[in-house]
């Protein structure tokens, strides 16, 4: 079965839209969850390769408290929370504290646009599988941003649809240290 680019084109862009769709009309609901004693999270099983193609597995940051961000270059809200993510993770990476994105898109946008910004957390590559992962942690809405907080342990502390707060992402990981 050939797929035509048009319609390549069309789907895409179909995606796009029904991702910020489901943003916009998920408003009216809680955005941010905490979770109390959740089991271990599947994300530690997951492995992805990073944008020069290498595998890593989310599994060699166990025992850190890990901030798990699902994002995408075209996506604005997560644009803007990354230079956010990338002061913190400087500021916390002493006190046992990993940021780690997984993009949705394709590994050429991702290294380019996380060159250009010196990104400063490793990133993977999720693609668009990557939000049937987000589904199994707790997303009800496929959107972007989205991100999960995983305790030492392993165990969700944290999860959140939308752009994240300073001051709420310090009192998250000030709790969990």
């Amino acid at each position: 079965m050939t797929v035509r680019a048009p319609t390549l084109i069309a789907a895409v862009v179909l995606a796009a839209f029904a991702l910020a769709a489901g943003l916009w009309f998920d408003q009216s609901r809680p955005a941010a969850t905490s979770v109390e004693s959740s089991p271990v999270t599947p994300l530690l099983g997951i492995t992805l390769p990073d944008p020069d193609g290498k595998d890593q597995a989310i599994a060699q940051w166990k025992g850190k408290i890990l901030v798990v961000n699902f994002w995408a270059t075209w996506c604005a809200p997560c644009r803007e929370e990354m230079p956010m993510f990338m002061r913190l993770q400087e500021a916390q990476r002493g006190k046992g504290v990993q940021f780690v994105g997984i993009a949705v898109d394709n590994a050429d946008k991702v290294r380019q646009y996380a060159s250009d910004l010196k990104l400063n957390y490793p990133t993977l590559i999720g693609g668009f599988g990557a939000m049937e992962l987000s589904k199994s942690l707790g997303i009800s809405v496929m959107a972007l941003p989205f991100t999960v907080i995983v305790d030492r342990s392993g165990k969700v502390a944290h999860t959140q649809l939308g752009p994240l707060k300073e001051d709420q992402l310090l009192s998250i990981l000030r709790q969990l240290a």
